[in-house]
This record gives C-alpha cells, structure tokens and sequence, in this order.
C-alpha cells in the first residue's frame, strides 16, 4: 500500500505546472466520471480515493491498488474548487503519429489553440463523430493539463493527440488539407472528402501563414442570413463542431 506522505500530496499538487508534468511523466485525472473513464486506458501510477467512493466502486478496482485518503487530503491535491473523492495519477504515454492511424481517416489538426476548454471540447466533438486522431502545433495548449483532462469528459481516453511541426506534417501526410477561414467556399456548398485533414486556427488569430500556405481548400461557415451583422467569429470549439458535422453528413 502506498503511503500518502507530504511529500507525496505535494507533487499531485504540482502537477498543474507543465514543467512538473514533463520532469515526472506524470499528470492527473479528477472526480468519478473523470477517473473511471480513463481508468483502463493509461498506466496508473496512484489511485486515491476516500473510504466512502472505494465502498461505492469496488467491484470497479479489481487489481488496483488505492490509497485511502481524507477529505483534507484530497483539498490539498485537487485542482478543483471543490474537492473530488477520488483522484489518479498516470504515467504520460510516448505516442508517435503512425502512417496507418491517419491513413483514409479524417483528422483534425490545431494551430495554437491556447484554451484549456477548447482542447477539451474539441476533443470531445472528435470522440463524438469518430475521429480518433488530433495533430496539434507544439505552441498548443498541453493536453495533460489537468483543465484539458477535466474539459474532455472522458474523450482523452479514445483520442489520440499528438504534436509536432505542423506544416512540416501537413506537406507529407498525404491526405487533402481544409483550413477554416472567415473567406473562403461555403462549407455547405463545397467538396468535401470524407478522408482528410481540417484545420482549426488560434482562438484569436485564427491559423497562422506557416500552416495557411499548407493549406489546399479552404472553408468557411456562413452566418445567417447572409450579409446580416452578426459576431465577428465563432467560438474555435464551435466551430469545429459545425466543420465536422458537415463532413460526416456528407458521409451519412
């Protein structure tokens, strides 16, 4: 049984820093829905929790090991406003984006999505239509922040996301690239293939030139009715919500 030392409760606790993450390997999930979805899917480091969830949820640890904690403990730990009763700890995955897992699929790729909740919902979304592969720009918001594991809702643990150069990525990875943009073809009216890469730019700046040169097609959602004043943009999660909408209706 793991002791549940200060030492301990203070490096759980340092895990909202990135740089702790990196060092250790390590980072967090938090609540019920938020543990047991990701449960099986990485390699569990620490399992706390407090004697009321483990009475709750013990036919779901079968071969887990969990440390029993107070409600004062999991205060000190948590990220959350309000404490959690239960709290894992994984080892971060060594993932590389493999030629087979892109192939024929539609993917979504993100430059600098810097929002916690939009990573999140994005990923979400990708659950939702069956994407299961998100390439990001390495100045993309971390994907083990504990706001991103929270916002996903579970999706992180059945969508892969993966960094890199992304306009070094998209001249090779062979796959016809969409770029959303405030001018560009009527999503509803244009040619979209069911297997390609749609581009999702920062929440303020929208893509960037690097990728934009990268970029074959692009696209644009139209507000209604046309030419009527309305916000200057969409939400970047909503957006992606719309985008890949269409493309899976295309295919329905």
């Amino acid at each position: 049984m793991v002791e549940l030392t200060n030492r301990l409760r203070r490096l759980v606790a340092s895990l909202d820093d990135a740089r702790v993450r990196r060092e250790e390997g390590l980072f967090v999930a938090e609540g019920t829905k938020c543990v047991l979805d990701t449960l099986r899917y990485f390699p569990l480091r620490y399992l706390f929790a407090t004697s009321a969830w483990i009475s709750r949820y013990n036919s779901k640890l079968k071969g887990l090991e969990v440390t029993q904690a107070t409600r004062a403990d999991m205060e000190r730990m948590s990220q959350l406003t309000t404490p959690p009763e239960v709290i894992a700890v994984y080892e971060i995955p060594s993932r590389d984006i493999r030629e087979a897992d892109i192939a024929g699929n539609l993917i979504i790729a993100l430059d600098r999505v810097q929002d916690p909740g939009n990573l999140g919902t994005i990923m979400r979304v990708a659950d939702w239509f069956g994407i299961r592969d998100i390439v990001c720009s390495r100045d993309t918001v971390d994907l083990y922040n504990p706001k991103v594991v929270q916002a996903t809702m579970g999706a992180i643990a059945r969508v892969r996301v993966y960094y890199t150069d992304l306009p070094e990525w998209l001249n090779s990875c062979g796959l016809p690239v969409y770029g959303t943009f405030l001018h560009g073809d009527n999503i509803y009216d244009a040619r979209l293939d069911a297997a390609a890469v749609i581009v999702m730019g920062n929440e303020g700046k929208g893509i960037s030139d690097e990728v934009a040169e990268k970029v074959g097609r692009r696209i644009t959602i139209p507000s209604y009715p046309l030419g009527a004043v309305t916000s200057e943009s969409l939400n970047v999660g909503t957006a992606t919500a719309v985008t890949v909408a269409e493309f899976r209706r295309r295919q329905l």
